[in-house]
């Protein structure tokens, strides 16, 4: 890691100490803004999983497990700033296989609900999907300044913005259900949502996988280069 990636600058940027370096989050601004949006995701979380079993929705079970995985991976995200870039981009990995995971249980449970589900209630798929948009609305702001960086830090602002996106999402499917009266534009927006998270799962994982390359490379550099500053 570059000694001089630690700027408060969010955007990647040269520093007179080698080649330019993408901002790594190590700054104190970017801490206090991510540990407020991990206080975001879980209070989501809690309303958002209640919700969802009271309205027996596969989009909002979707919200749900989105807020919590949000939470946990963030903290991740917190937890290793200031590391190697291989940790980082560790991290970042494992965010991407989260997103995969859920992506997968997301269309599993609406193809069963597609078999054997009831219409879900629309009213309260719209209150809580516009709750949820509020909240992501909310670290949005905190975290739209941080929006470029490494992988880990660009995965957070990706998975922020995909999530304002999703919960707009719900909320017009709750609309449509009342309207029709049907449970399928619940079903069909949880495979949209699914194909979502399969989207920027793959996204993360080509650009962590392009760090840690480039950072192997460097590494490989400085063996052969005795007099360099740069730092991997």
């Amino acid at each position: 890691m570059s000694s001089c990636s630690t700027s408060e600058k969010p955007a990647s940027a040269g520093c007179g100490c080698g080649s330019a370096v993408a901002f790594d989050g190590a700054s104190p601004a970017y801490r206090r803004a991510l540990s407020a949006v991990i206080v975001i995701n879980v209070v989501g979380f809690v309303v958002v999983a209640v919700g969802s079993w009271f309205a027996d929705s596969a989009a909002l079970a979707a919200n749900t497990l989105d807020f919590a995985a949000d939470a946990a991976t963030y903290a991740l995200s917190l937890w290793v700033i200031g590391k190697s870039v291989r940790v980082r981009s560790g991290a970042a990995l494992i965010k991407s296989g989260s997103l995969a995971l859920m992506a997968t249980g997301i269309l599993g449970l609406a193809i069963w609900r597609a078999v054997t589900g009831a219409s879900p209630e629309g009213g309260a798929i719209s209150g809580l999907g516009l709750f949820g948009a509020a909240a992501n609305l909310l670290a949005a702001l905190l975290l739209v300044r941080f929006r470029d960086g490494d992988a880990n830090v660009r995965s957070v602002w990706l998975c922020t913005r995909n999530d304002l996106i999703q919960c707009l999402a719900v909320a017009a499917t709750g609309l449509a259900v009342t309207v029709t009266g049907s449970r399928w534009p619940d079903l069909i927006v949880g495979v949209l949502l699914a194909a979502v998270f399969f989207r920027s799962a793959w996204l993360i994982t080509a650009q962590a996988t392009n760090e840690r390359r480039s950072a192997a490379n460097e590494r490989k550099f400085v063996t052969h280069s005795p007099n360099s500053l740069t730092r991997v």
